[in-house]
């Protein structure tokens, strides 16, 4: 850990001019390159690549980029250029396409139950648009559905923490027995529990609504990086690690 590998170098640049760039462009950057549900007028294809680079402020990069400093380099060492780059973007897209799909449940069950309590299509189009509704529905539908289904539409996901789960669950099954010295632990925690226990963090906050680490995280993109990231490296290391194949 510690030393800046290249393709770490060149995320870590793309990253820091998006988010340079996105200081200056405003909500007009978010539009384009955030990822938006597909029902909102914002959604472009080109996003499930874009959003991770991405960030929502200054906390949520100088993170992520620790991470991918920190964990990244001796990944991509292990890995090789060309398969840490496939595996850094799998892992988003993977992170991308979870959170997607977990909207699209939330939106499919909050649209139907809106409709099933008698609420015309137009009226759930105006929710969808606006956030405004009658509050005679609440007396059917719970206003946390309402909200639910409101933010599933209108709520973008930025950030590269679906590649970085990725790639911390990928440090946790190459190198289990290191000590990481972490902010808000005082004493080092191995790696092989320290990321399970981080997963299963964002399962019970994806779950239940419930989060340690405050609102605005996308807990399931998380997941999804972390779950395709141990998917590729238990196939890499079960065929171990074919390097012919890449390099």
């Amino acid at each position: 850990m510690g030393r800046i590998t290249e393709t770490v170098k060149v995320l870590l640049i793309i990253n820091i001019i998006f988010f340079v760039g996105s200081q200056f462009l405003g909500d007009y950057a978010y539009q384009l390159f955030a990822l938006w549900f597909f029902e909102n007028g914002n959604f472009m294809p080109w996003q499930f690549v874009t959003h991770m680079f991405m960030h929502g402020s200054l906390m949520h990069i100088i993170f992520n980029m620790y991470a991918l400093w920190a964990f990244g380099g001796p990944i991509e060492q292990m890995l090789g250029q060309k398969r840490f780059i496939f595996f850094y973007f799998s892992a988003g897209l993977g992170a991308a396409f979870l959170h997607t799909l977990v909207n699209y449940i939330e939106f499919k069950t909050g649209y139907n139950a809106l409709l099933d309590a008698g609420m015309s299509m137009g009226s759930v189009e105006q929710l969808l648009k606006t956030g405004e509704y009658s509050t005679a529905i609440l007396d059917s539908v719970p206003k946390e559905t309402l909200q639910s289904l409101y933010q599933s539409v209108n709520t973008p996901a930025v950030g590269a923490s679906g590649a970085i789960y990725g790639i911390l669950v990928a440090f946790g099954m190459m190198f289990p027995n290191v000590e990481l010295f972490l902010l808000f632990v005082p004493v080092p925690v191995k790696a092989k529990y320290f990321i399970p226990v981080l997963i299963l963090i964002d399962l019970f906050s994806g779950f239940t609504g419930y989060s340690l680490f405050g609102g605005g995280i996308a807990h399931f993109a998380h997941v999804g990086g972390a779950l395709f990231g141990f998917i590729m490296m238990w196939y890499w290391k079960k065929n171990q690690f074919n390097q012919n194949r890449w390099d």
